[in-house]
């Protein structure tokens, strides 16, 4: 394999190439096998771009056991931080003091808080160690005298007393740390690097920590994962994604985007082998799905006698639910944190009405033709959720009391939230929130949402800003306060897209930008998943003809119509209908409340 793809990379006649391949071929200790699957990833990577395959490539090899390879020198430089130190015995902190300065800190000292006062009008300080028990204004006093000229400045309350009343004081007036005397030197350094240094600390120790797990991930990546490994490996990815936020370095964002896209397109293959055999049942070895998830994750945990509510939250992605999770652990323990799989389209209309129904679509169009509303028909396409919830449980044999709520906009939310008792006598309650989606749409559509949210991390805050205001999150507390287990899941996730791919149809063709479905489609094949026959993965078909493509990792749909004006328009927004990790692996949560 090596000598195929060594003979391959050197047609191009790339020297640079060639030192890639030199530089694998000198790794020792064990190295070569894993360096030659890597070598896969280097040739297709430097298909697209030279510039990121070596950024790729200079990650990885970056600190490898073994290596004859080094990466650049670091050298770490200490800012220069100045300190006001004020302590009435300050004379016997001089072996401190030149402690600290030896490290590289400038330390300003003075034996009582109105002096200090006076020098931090003066000029300005990065921290300040305040003794509380000084002649004069006290370290209380002062501290207060600070925080109303100065509110961020970070200070160090160090006092003899052990005093509970002075702890709470001190920490009420928003002291950064609290030392106990006697302290000793590295005491200090600690408090220092923890206020001032902390960020970059942390960023370096989490691009030190990615830097090892990428190489792992890009090995895994390349050893044919299963349904089940394939959500173990989105959960890392997810996690360095929001580890990574932590970082000042944006080169890493960048390799870790890189690492994204390449899972996505092997998910994306590995989907398309198999996908068919899961919705047909031919396949043993399927993952949970839309449309047998109430029935193996939601309908078990009915319990007679205790309300469930279930939480449907349109469009969340596992990395937002992350994003929440924070904040919904002051109410709830979170018993089980597991991913399913959605259908395709990973759409409401149809990933939606799977949940609910416990169908696939053209079981449904087939069974409850009253309760299917065509895609090309106009209105609602997801009205009788309701009515599918209460014909899948009729054919599943659960006799039980439901009851079924949708929350469309901020006056909704409220009055369910002011009206939640209402629901306490029936077993089970769904709650569906549509605002994920809408703010999705709505980043499509306008300027200033786009702005607002013009990354995968401030995308996620903007959901989260939304969610710490909302009806929702009353309504989780209210639940919480009456001990009532929650599930939260969602139909399907979103994925930003960036590449075009051309596609043609007739005015009858759909229109969304993941998935299109018509008569007479033109399209390169090797670029989407295509499906002939809807039959084969249980989709309805208007006519005899009629046949599905789907969008692979951040591919959108584009007509050659105006095709520089829609691309440009369409790039970067969030999607949903084909397939990605971020689309197909979504949560489903199960909570159980605090004793």
């Amino acid at each position: 394999m090596f000598d195929q793809v060594e003979n391959k990379l050197i047609v191009h006649g790339d020297e640079a190439v060639y030192r890639i391949i030199e530089d694998f071929s000198a790794v020792e200790g064990g190295m070569p096998h894993r360096c030659r699957i890597f070598v896969k990833g280097i040739a297709s990577l430097y298909n697209n771009s030279k510039k990121n395959t070596f950024q790729y490539y200079d990650f990885f090899l970056n600190d490898l056991p073994d290596s004859t390879l080094t990466g650049p020198n670091k050298t770490t430089y200490m800012e220069n931080i100045s300190i006001l130190w004020a302590d009435d015995e300050i004379d016997l902190l001089k072996p401190h003091i030149l402690f600290l300065e030896q490290k590289g800190y400038e330390v300003v000292t003075t034996n009582n808080g109105d002096d200090a006062m006076d020098i931090i009008r003066t000029r300005p300080f990065d921290i300040v160690f305040l003794d509380e028990h000084m002649p004069g204004m006290s370290g209380i006093e002062t501290l207060a005298e600070i925080k109303t000229i100065y509110p961020n400045l970070p200070v160090v309350m160090i006092t003899k007393s052990e005093e509970e009343s002075i702890m709470e004081d001190a920490i009420g007036s928003n002291i950064s740390d609290y030392l106990i005397k006697p302290v000793n030197p590295n005491q200090i350094l600690l408090s220092l690097k923890k206020n001032l240094e902390n960020k970059k600390l942390i960023s370096e120790k989490t691009t030190m920590a990615y830097q090892q797990e990428f190489r792992t991930i890009g090995m895994d990546l390349s050893m044919g994962l299963n349904h089940e490994e394939w959500i173990e490996m989105y959960k890392r990815i997810v996690r360095w994604e929001l580890e990574l936020e932590k970082t000042t370095d944006p080169n890493v964002i960048d390799i870790l985007n890189m690492q994204k896209n390449e899972a996505n397109s092997v998910f994306s293959k590995f989907v398309e082998r198999n996908y068919c055999d899961w919705v047909s049942g031919q396949s043993d070895d399927r993952p949970v799905m839309s449309a047998n998830l109430f029935k193996d994750k939601v309908f078990p945990e009915i319990k007679p006698g205790t309300p469930l509510f279930v939480l449907v939250i349109d469009n969340l992605r596992y990395d937002q639910w992350k994003a929440i999770q924070p904040k919904i652990e002051e109410f709830y323990r979170v018993e089980q944190d597991e991913i399913y799989y959605s259908i395709l389209p990973t759409t409401t209309q149809y990933a939606r009405n799977a949940i609910f129904s416990g169908l696939m679509p053209s079981e449904i169009e087939k069974r409850f033709p009253h309760y299917w509303t065509p895609e090309e028909a106009e209105g609602s396409k997801n009205q009788y959720e309701s009515e599918l919830l209460g014909e899948q449980l009729k054919r599943l044999g659960k006799n039980i009391k439901h009851g079924y709520n949708k929350v469309l906009n901020l006056d909704a939310g409220k009055r369910l939230s002011d009206n939640l008792s209402n629901l306490y006598q029936n077993d089970l309650n769904v709650i569906v929130y549509n605002f994920v989606d809408m703010l999705s749409h709505a980043r499509t559509e306008m300027e200033i949402i786009r702005e607002l949210a013009d990354d995968e991390a401030a995308y996620r805050s903007l959901m989260l800003s939304w969610f710490e205001h909302s009806s929702l999150l009353d309504i989780i507390k209210q639940l919480s306060e009456k001990k009532l287990p929650v599930i939260i899941t969602t139909d399907h996730g979103s994925v930003k897209v960036e590449d075009p791919v051309k596609i043609v149809g007739d005015r009858n063709t759909t229109t969304n930008l993941r998935y299109k479905s018509g008569r007479n489609l033109n399209y390169e094949a090797k670029e989407v998943f295509d499906v002939r026959n809807p039959g084969d993965i249980f989709m309805p078909k208007t006519n005899v003809s009629t046949s599905y493509v789907f969008c692979k990792n951040n591919d959108f749909f584009a007509y050659p119509n105006n095709y520089n004006y829609y691309v440009k328009y369409y790039r970067n927004t969030f999607q949903h209908g084909g397939i990605s990790l971020e689309e197909m692996l979504i949560p489903i949560i199960t909570l159980s409340p605090k004793a």
